[in-house]
């Protein structure tokens, strides 16, 4: 009797894109991996655990679809949607909650999926296949199971002779030869012989070499939980010959493990499940990956479970360090929010020496970086991220200030996550491992990222620069801003921002005309300047601290630039906009004060009439801001508000 087939359609979304160490995808569970190569890339098929809905066991398993999931670097992986869902399954039942373990394999260009589900009739379990022309579907289903197979975890090994074979979990672990349209059995199935007694399911079966290897979870010890144990035999249907376990049962005491193992560019790696996510639930599972080495006589090294998983993880993509892969004596994890764990954990680091070492971390794509941090402390401290080891060469450092009482107002950020970041001090090249220490009171630490700098400044040129078309003048010498202690930018009063500029904060501020390169002392702080060409017609000071300062928030800067005119300028005014408060002089004589909380507004505060003198004529700034972005934008214009633009600029 011939069948119709039935085309699942599938509403369809825009892949996401996730990236994570141990569990490998975050956001939601993912059970039972099964993970294949297909055109260059790891697939993997999971079970989709999810929180059962009213009417089902809260206490059980409770799967209603299939995601699949890609990558090429085993760190970020492509969520390519739902390919099957439980109502869309011709024989099953539309709301059995029972889509357990998959596969997923492909034979001369065609990929078959195989799937266990809850029947329509009757009880138990049987198995289905959907077929696709692309490992991402979309999937056709059969419109009825796989005759003479009842169970559930289906497996299936393509041979090189092109002989495949189906293995399944049904009174015992099951094997059979598949027909060549490999939806249905090319003749009796079998038990698995030579196998140890005890709970077994979930069979994976793979090649390597002249040798088949069947493994599966067991359960070695009566009331025990699963560990992961195999056999090998020289057939791939056995007899088979049990070597014992390759990975221990889970240390937290989750009841199940399942897995698959693949070979991807050279390297064997282990897929399987732990409840991370969900500790108090163990039918709430999630993929992790680690990798997996065979002894001389072809038997499998014993895997450990590892937080930093596999993988090298790209320094401009964002870090979760408390996957690491080395943690000092009395460090801790910790979760961050119990009521949503897919936020995942942070890494305390409760006292000076205190570090945590994360491996393999790929810094070609770092340019021109800082570092950002997720962290928190409840006292003042310091946090450095170093090469390699607790004593390696300093990247950055990371101060943490959450408690001031200088100042008009007092700060108090105690406990609370920071995002934060710092200037480079050094940039690794090519892959390294880091090492966070801590450098004062304790810290913890959520996760850390390089970025890099959009291009908003590029070293001065040799030769003169003018302004440019509309009048902004974009030369200038830039000092690294000098420390303030501001929460609020309500204190910026006239009086208060006169007493802030005329404070002697550096030797000869008022008159200096600075070298690139050059450093003054302000306070505790050793300065330098910096001789720049602005990318943006708004000189970006927050980006300039980014790149060259201690800090971004809560910073003076200063700067200066030389306006050289062929020809004595008479009438012509300053048109000056800033974020932050500013105040500007011009051959050393004030001509305008931004007082008040600002915004950067082009010719949003306007000189008296002046008169720039034929030749070198001094222009010098100062804009200092609390909480805000600091940025600003000059020109001259003239009577009609036309802008001037006749002169050099230069800083020399």
């Amino acid at each position: 009797m011939k069948h119709q087939l039935t085309t699942l359609l599938l509403s369809v979304a825009l892949p996401t894109v996730l990236t994570a160490q141990n569990p490998i995808i975050g956001g939601q569970f993912t059970a039972d991996p099964t993970a294949r190569v297909f055109n260059q890339k790891v697939y993997l098929y999971p079970s989709h655990d999810i929180v059962p809905p009213a009417g089902q066991r809260a206490d059980w398993f409770c799967m209603a679809d299939y995601h699949v999931f890609s990558s090429d670097n085993l760190t970020q992986w492509t969520d390519h949607g739902t390919i099957i869902s439980q109502e869309n399954v011709p024989w099953g039942k539309a709301d059995g909650y029972s889509m357990w373990a998959p596969d997923c394999v492909c034979k001369d260009g065609r990929y078959y999926f195989y799937f266990p589900n809850a029947p329509k009739e009757g009880r138990g379990f049987a198995i289905g296949v959907a077929t696709a022309d692309s490992p991402e579907g979309p999937f056709v289903l059969e419109p009825e199971p796989i005759k003479g197979v009842m169970g559930i975890d289906p497996c299936v090994l393509v041979d090189d002779d092109g002989q495949s074979y189906i293995y399944w979990s049904g009174m015992g672990i099951r094997g059979a030869r598949l027909a060549p349209d490999m939806k249905s059995l090319a003749g009796e199935s079998a038990v698995m012989e030579g196998l140890p007694e005890g709970f077994k399911e979930g069979p994976f079966a793979f090649r390597r070499g002249d040798w088949y290897y069947l493994t599966f979870p067991w359960v070695r010890v009566e009331k025990g939980t699963e560990t992961l144990a195999y056999a090998m035999s020289r057939s791939p249907l056995g007899p088979w010959q049990f070597k014992g376990i390759f990975m221990a049962e889970h240390p937290n005491g989750c009841w199940t493990n399942h897995h698959s193992l693949v070979e991807y560019q050279g390297q064997w790696y282990l897929f399987y499940h732990r409840n991370d996510y969900s500790p108090g639930d163990d039918k709430r599972r999630s993929a992790c990956i680690e990798r997996v080495t065979f002894r001389p006589d072809g038997t499998i090294s014993e895997v450990s479970e590892t937080m930093r998983g596999v993988g090298i993880s790209r320094a401009t993509d964002r870090i979760d360090i408390d996957r690491y892969s080395a943690l000092s004596p009395r460090a801790s994890i910790d979760t961050i929010d119990t009521l949503n764990r897919f936020r995942g954990w942070s890494v305390s680091l409760p006292e000076k020496g205190s570090w945590v070492r994360y491996d393999d971390v790929d810094f070609s794509p770092v340019t021109d970086g800082y570092l950002v941090v997720s962290a928190k402390a409840g006292a003042n401290t310091e946090l450095c991220v170093r090469e390699k080891s607790p004593k390696g060469k300093v990247l950055a450092r990371v101060q943490l200030t959450v408690q001031s009482e200088q100042g008009p107002f007092r700060r108090d950020m105690r406990n609370q996550w920071l995002t934060l970041t710092a200037p480079l001090e050094y940039t690794p090249k090519g892959t390294c491992d880091l090492c966070i220490t801590c450098e004062g009171a304790g810290v913890d630490v959520d996760w850390l990222q390089f970025k890099n700098r959009p291009k908003y400044f590029s070293p001065a040129a040799a030769s003169a620069g003018k302004p440019d078309e509309r009048g902004f003048i974009r030369r200038w010498m830039l000092l690294e801003p000098i420390r303030q202690d501001i929460r609020s930018n309500v204190i910026f009063t006239n009086t208060w921002l006169r007493e802030a500029f005329y404070k002697t904060w550096f030797k000869d501020q008022m008159t200096i005309l600075p070298k690139d390169g050059q450093k003054v002392k302000a306070g505790k702080q050793t300065l330098a300047w910096h001789a720049l060409d602005s990318e943006l017609f708004n000189v970006k000071l927050f980006r300039f601290a980014e790149r060259w300062g201690e800090q971004t928030y809560g910073s003076l800067f200063w700067g200066v630039t030389l306006i050289d005119c062929p020809e004595e300028m008479a009438g012509v005014r300053l048109a000056v906009g800033s974020n932050g408060a500013s105040i500007w002089w011009l051959n050393g004589e004030e001509v305008l004060l931004l007082e008040g909380d600002r915004r950067m507004v082009e010719d949003d505060g306007m000189s008296a009439r002046l008169t720039l003198k034929k030749g070198i004529n001094v222009l010098r700034c100062a804009v200092i801001n609390g909480p805000g972005l600091s940025d600003m934008c000059i020109r001259f214009v003239d009577e009609q508000g036309v802008p001037v633009t006749n002169f050099e600029v230069t800083t020399k």
